[in-house]
Formats: structure tokens, C-alpha cells, sequence
């Protein structure tokens, strides 16, 4: 069944791209395909970095989690660099490799989750006190947070801290270190609002949506319409008006609301149904782990993933302020989509273990 969801989730992601993009790739490029050739690749490479996931077993990763999130702080650190990263809308995130870009804060995920996962279950019932528990996780994920904060990608850093936190609790933290470090978290967003101006403009416009419409407001007003119009049934495939230089990051965080113009209400129910059987079957396999590493590990991608899912689409629909971060499986991305179904075939991997 998770396997099925999965090949869903991307099979809807492609058709989507197939709509929205090919007006953007066609200004940007010239080719009308542009961005569905490069997202069907990186379903391609995404597939082989799957199977290898599922069929070598998950125990290995134990022991390389701590190699991969080194590389992977080596890589945030060269895309924050000017001879070697790629600077986007004041944003440095990405690694310019000539014909292909890469997104390390992707493989960081992955990576920091990973050591999560061995860590708690190194620590078992040392995680529950302050010196050999709340204090090194705080340590750990302040230091991960320096890169994202130098990238300017406030946006995943909430998602990885918010599926750090639950996997912490989950692998044995006390509530009350939990509620500490929430409001340790609410205070850095406020202080990261405060520093950047457009945050605390698309603060402003979620607690006053209709505030200003041609400025902060504009992309989640346009979201709203195309959502809005697509009634219970949809527009139909193809047939969304909001892409056509309206809606803002029609092929990033903003594909759902294309999906909702042109699949309606039941369709956008539909899609956020598969990504809560994909939670439902994720825990599934978490709890039936042989192992607590197994536990760690299946329950920290499920929560990556999912959550990252469900920020997107609360935010694209008015119920969290914007937030910039792409819809799992869906928006243009190839880095993100390789990095999520090579962790959805490490998933499988250890359901097969399952008890």
C-alpha cells in the first residue's frame, strides 16, 4: 500500500507539472517542457536511488548516517559560498554544477534525521535527561540550523525542526523539554520575522488576508481564487486560468492551488487522503520495527515528508502564513524528489522487517 501511494503521489505530481509549467518553461527556456523533462529525470534517478533503498537493508545505514550528514554539511557550505553556490531572490540554496543545479538543504534533511534516528537509539533512556538528552539535541540542532539561516531557507528549517522535535519525543524526551524547546522555536521565528521585512509583511497578511492584495497578499490571494474556482469538481486537466501569469511559483509551493483549480475539492481531498495513508502506513512500519534504530528511522522520514506535505498545503490555502517550502512528490524539485524516494524506499525496506 505504500508502495502504491507512493507511485501515486508522483504519477499526480508529473501530471500536474505536465499543466502548470510548460507557460513558465516556455518564457524562461523556450522549450514548453522544460521543467516536466528535468522532473520526469529526476523520477528516474529518484527510482534507482528507491530500489536501492529498498533492497539494501536498512541496518547498513546505521553506520553511514554520520558520513552522509558531514557531506552534507560540506555541501550547505559551498552553496553558501559565492565562487560555488548560486544565489536566487537573495536566497544562496543551491550548487551550480553547470547544467544541473542541487539543493543540499534536501540531502541535510535526510541526512540529520538519519543521525537522529542512531543517536536516540544509542541513547534510549539517557534521552530523557538534561545533560545526556535535551542539551546535546538542542546543541545538534542549533548547530544544523546555522546553514539554513545562512541560506536564508527559514522554511525547511521549520519543517526539520518540527520532525526533529517529534522524533525526539518520540525516541523517549519528556514533555516538558518538548514544550521548552517549542517556545525556544516560536521565539527564533519571531526574531527571524523581525529581521526580514517581507516575514513579518506575510504575517501581517495572514492574520489580514485582504490587506494588501497587490503586494504581500498576492500570491496566496491568487492561490485562493484558483483553489476557489475549481468548485467541487475542477476546471478539468489543463484547464487552470491561474497559471497563466497570475499565480506565483505556479511549478513550486503554489502547485497545489493549480492542482485545486483543475481537479476541484474532491480532487485536492483526494490528494491530501494519499498523503495521510502514507503517515498511517509510515507509523505503521515504525511501530512494527524490529529495532529501535528501524523505529527512529521510519517514523523521522514518515514525519519529514508528511509534514513538509501538510505545511505546504496550509499554508497555499490560507491556514499558515506562507512559508515558501515545495509540496512533497509534487512541485518542481529534483533534488527534493530524489532524497524523498530514496528515504520512501529505505521505508520499505524496513517494513520488510516488520514484526
Amino acid at each position: 500500500m505504500l508502495l502504491t501511494v507512493t507511485g501515486l503521489l508522483v504519477l499526480a505530481g508529473l501530471l500536474i507539472m505536465a499543466s502548470a509549467s510548460p507557460v513558465l518553461s516556455s518564457n524562461k527556456f523556450g522549450q514548453a517542457y522544460y521543467f516536466l523533462t528535468r522532473q520526469t529525470l529526476g523520477v528516474g534517478i529518484g527510482a534507482v536511488c528507491f530500489v536501492v533503498g529498498y533492497f539494501a537493508p536498512y541496518k547498513i545505514w546505521r553506520k553511514l548516517m554520520l558520513p552522509f550528514l558531514i557531506l552534507s554539511s560540506v555541501l550547505m557550505v559551498l552553496a553558501i559560498l559565492p565562487s560555488t553556490g548560486l544565489k536566487l531572490k537573495g536566497a544562496s540554496r543551491w550548487i551550480d554544477l553547470g547544467p544541473i543545479t542541487v539543493q543540499p538543504a534536501e540531502f541535510m534533511k535526510i541526512a540529520f534525521i538519519g543521525y537522529l534516528a542512531v543517536w536516540l537509539a544509542n541513547r534510549k533512556r539517557e534521552v530523557a535527561k538534561f545533560k545526556t538528552g535535551f542539551l546535546p539535541f538542542l546543541v545538534m540542532m542549533g548547530f544544523v540550523s546555522i546553514f539554513f539561516i545562512l541560506q536564508k531557507d527559514i522554511g525547511t528549517l521549520g519543517v526539520l525542526a518540527i520532525s526533529s522535535l517529534l522524533l525526539f519525543f518520540i525516541g523517549g524526551a519528556r514533555i516538558h523539554q518538548v514544550a521548552i524547546l517549542i517556545v525556544v522555536g516560536l521565539l527564533a521565528v519571531g526574531l527571524f520575522a523581525y529581521l526580514e521585512p517581507y516575514r513579518v509583511d506575510r504575517l501581517k497578511v495572514f492574520l489580514n488576508p485582504g490587506s494588501d492584495k497587490q503586494g504581500a497578499g498576492y500570491q496566496i490571494t491568487q492561490a485562493l481564487i484558483a483553489i476557489g474556482s475549481g468548485g467541487p469538481f475542477g476546471r478539468g486537466f489543463g484547464l487552470s486560468q491561474q497559471k497563466f501569469r497570475y499565480l506565483p511559483e505556479a511549478t513550486g509551493d503554489s502547485i497545489f492551488a493549480v492542482f485545486g483549480e483543475e481537479f476541484g475539492f474532491i480532487g485536492s481531498v483526494a490528494l491530501m487522503a494519499m498523503f495521510v495513508l502514507f503517515f498511517w502506513r509510515g507509523f505503521r512500519t515504525a511501530i512494527r520495527a524490529p529495532d529501535p534504530f528501524g523505529r527512529n528511522l521510519a517514523a523521522g522520514v514518515t514525519l519529514l515528508i508528511t509534514t513538509q506535505a501538510f505545511i505546504n498545503i496550509a499554508a497555499i490555502t490560507g491556514l499558515l502564513p506562507l512559508t515558501g517550502i515545495p509540496l512533497s512528490f509534487i512541485s518542481y524539485g529534483s533534488s527534493a524528489l530524489i532524497t524523498n524516494l530514496a528515504a520512501t524506499g529505505i521505508l520499505l525496506n524496513i517494513s520488510k522487517y516488520a514484526r
